[in-house]
């Protein structure tokens, strides 16, 4: 007796899921339906109000219930993003929520100092053998216009004796590199 019941239990489940796939089939064919008629249209016969004029959550979770196309559920979202101050307000902890693009800062014709495989040159050395002086970093352009400016003011006098130029800060020595040691209890 116990492979007749097996048998019914199968077959009511098959059943059922002839009846769901049958629902869900018509509830396509409605959609595909809704999809080709304009959504002022679509909103008039369900006496929906259109997305933009939510004014609660549940308004719009009723409306996300109703059997419309995705492109007023997507409307509906929106509105929802805006109705709701933990949506609509960032509270700048998300971690890639700036513009990191340089777009609106970028220079025509700009040139960068990094190397690959070698990182961000400090020093620009040019030909030696044009005799070209090394420099050490670049200024920014007020800079130079200060350099340029001091340079007009202060006259130039040729001497015998050499300028002593001021001593170089000391180079920073470096840290001791320090091992770890770990001890594990045999016990």
């Amino acid at each position: 007796m116990s492979s007749g019941r097996d048998f019914w239990s199968r077959r009511r489940a098959e059943v059922e899921a002839e009846e769901q796939a049958l629902e869900a089939h018509v509830v396509e064919a409605e959609v595909a339906k809704l999809e080709e008629r304009p959504d002022e249209e679509i909103l008039a016969e369900l006496n929906l109000p259109g997305p933009e004029a939510l004014e609660s959550a549940d308004a719009v979770r009723d409306f996300l219930k109703a059997e419309l196309p995705q492109r007023l559920k997507t409307r509906a979202l929106r509105r929802l993003w805006r109705l709701n101050p933990l949506l609509a307000n960032l509270d700048g902890l998300v971690d890639y929520g700036e513009d990191y693009t340089d777009a609106a800062t970028v220079i025509e014709n700009m040139q960068t100092v990094y190397q690959v495989g070698k990182g961000m040159v400090t020093a620009f050395i040019e030909d030696e053998e044009d005799g070209a002086e090394t420099v050490d970093e670049v200024p920014a352009e007020e800079e130079v216009e200060e350099i340029e400016a001091e340079e007009e003011e202060v006259p130039l006098i040729a001497s015998a004796h050499p300028v002593p130029l001021p001593d170089p800060e000391p180079e920073p020595t470096a840290m001791p590199q320090r091992r770890m040691r770990f001890a594990f209890d045999t016990a």
